[in-house]
């Protein structure tokens, strides 16, 4: 059986499937899946401008290191949607603090980070 991670409208899936070889026999494939569990949430913080994703998408880069101090307008990350990178900016002048990590799928609205 062979183990693969499927994303569906945005949610993960581990999914098994089973190779099938040549054989004269009639053979039934099963798929079994069930959700991925999601890492867990970095330390929240209690104040700040929380910056969200506008679309869903993949962070193909994050632009600043964390903890650094942005402008407004700077730009923070990139995030892939529909095979175009999309640049997300501050929204405003402060210290950053990511909530998600490079490689990371994220939904319409996810936090993305919170400048304080």
């Amino acid at each position: 059986m062979r183990n693969f991670i499927v994303t569906i409208d945005g949610k993960q899936y581990q999914v098994g499937v089973e190779e099938v070889g040549a054989s004269s026999q009639p053979v039934v494939q099963t798929v079994q899946s069930a959700p991925v569990q999601a890492a867990a949430p970095k330390a929240s913080v209690t104040s700040g401008t929380k910056l969200t994703a506008p679309m869903p998408g993949m962070i193909k880069k994050l632009s600043v290191a964390e903890g650094a101090t942005v402008k407004k307008g700077d730009v923070v990350l990139v995030l892939e949607a529909m095979k175009m990178d999309n640049d997300i900016t501050a929204p405003c002048d402060g210290t950053i603090s990511f909530k998600t990590a490079a490689g990371s799928n994220v939904d319409t609205g996810a936090v993305l980070a919170i400048i304080g």
